[in-house]
Formats: structure tokens, sequence, C-alpha cells
């Protein structure tokens, strides 16, 4: 028989969401076990004996798992619905048969690289500040941001009442009224690297993500998607640190 898993768990592999999104779907009673409602965080159930119901929807195990770097235009949203109507992220994955959600987020007016996926032990292992996976970012922001501004952001500012880990910065070139800066860091926080330049007087103006680690989009089209492979999975993460492919 098989072992029991946390409830957040079970959804994660089954491909419904990340654990971390998985635990907000629970709060908010969007899921039940044998047809009751499970609100806790520390539920147990037994895969193959309990049936998990989300949004009224059995949950089943998905057979295979797929990982996916899209490069995402502006004026998509990175959730799996939207009460406004905008259009989705996963709209753009003709072709893929498998449920899959993006591991992380992207604003509406951001672009760039976006991994989707099914396997939620992927999501975890990225998100998990533990792992220091690094976000690459290439920022237009307003203005010329002074040295010592730069210098502010590459040590950590107070952000929100918390210090913000390190970032690399190289300032890519300089216009007449904007600066692009390439921005690196490991931290997930909302909006994060346009709040940093907010904090510094210099907003961003437009933002592009470039790579997770050492995955870029690599001559990836806007719009287009590419399906990944161990070795593109094992360029997400430092060589502390490997993911092991599931179909693998």
């Amino acid at each position: 028989m098989p072992s029991p898993l946390r409830l957040q768990k079970f959804l994660s592999r089954c491909g419904v969401a990340s654990r971390r999104k998985a635990e907000e779907y629970i709060a908010q009673g969007r899921v039940q076990v044998d047809g009751k409602v499970i609100t806790a965080m520390g539920e147990q159930i037994t895969p193959g004996k309990q049936k998990v119901y989300f949004d009224g929807k059995e949950v089943v195990a998905e057979e295979r798992f797929i990982y996916i770097l899209l490069n995402k235009p502006k004026g998509y949203v990175t959730t799996l619905s939207d009460p406004q109507g905008r259009p989705i992220v996963t709209s753009l994955l003709s072709g893929i048969q498998e449920r899959v959600y993006p591991v992380g987020r992207l604003d509406l007016d951001t672009e760039g690289a976006l991994l989707l996926t099914n396997d939620g032990d992927l999501a975890q292992s990225i998100l998990h500040p533990s792992h220091e996976v690094t976000k690459t970012y290439e920022a237009e922001v307003k203005g010329h941001p002074p040295s010592e501004a730069i210098k502010r952001l590459e040590k950590g500012i107070l952000l929100e009442n918390r210090k913000t880990a390190p970032a690399k910065i190289q300032i890519k070139q300089q216009k007449t009224k904007t600066t692009v800066i390439i921005i690196t860091i490991h931290e997930g926080r909302k909006r994060q690297v346009k709040k940093m330049f907010e904090a510094i007087g210099h907003p961003v103006i437009a933002l592009k993500r470039l790579a997770y680690g050492a995955l870029t989009l690599d001559g990836l089209s806007l719009g287009k998607y590419k399906i990944l492979q161990q070795k593109d999975l094992e360029k997400i993460f430092s060589n502390k640190f490997l993911y092991k492919h599931k179909n693998s």
C-alpha cells in the first residue's frame, strides 16, 4: 500500500500546483478528501485509498512529468484562470496535453523566461530559498542610477522591513533618459526587482527575465516554448544540488 502523504504534497505531485500554492488552496477550502472539505495543513492521505477533489474535480496522479521553458510576452497573466478575462500563459502552450502550472510568477507587463511543469517537487526545489536558484533579469530603469545606489542594491537594501540578499548588477547600456541593467538575484519576493529600483528612485520601465540559473532563453522567440530535458534542468541549479528528470 502506498505510504501516507501530506495533502499539499499529494496535490503538488499530481500537478495541481506547487506545495506552497497547494497550501493556499487548502486554506481557501477548495480541497476535499472523501467528500469532506479540508482546511488544515497537517492532513495526510493515502493515495489510491482516498479520493481527493480540487474545485469539485477528482485529482489523479500525472503519468508523465513535463518541464517547459516559455518566453512569456507582455499582457499574459501567470495564473491558470483570470476573472478579468486577460490571456493566461498556458494558452500559449499549443500541443501540450498535460496540466501544467507556472513556477513562480511574472507580472502582466513583464516578459521573458517562465518555467511551467506538473512536477511539484521541482517547483518546490526552485522556489525554496535553501537552493538559492538565481534569476537574471534585464531591467530598463528611469534615469541613470549613481554608482552609490547600485552598490546599495548589490549589498542588499531594506524592503518591507527585511533586507534583500546581495545582488549581482551590471550596467548594460546608458540611454538618454534611461539605463539598461542586468541584475541577478536568488530571492523570489513579489515584484522584488521593481521594488528594489523604486527604493533607489529609479523605477523600472521595462523588465524581462533572462534566465533561471544557467538556463537561458537561448534563441527562444517571444511567445514560444521548448520542452526541457535532464541537461536543461541541471543548468537551473548549482553543482551542489542536481535535480533528476522524473521521466529519465
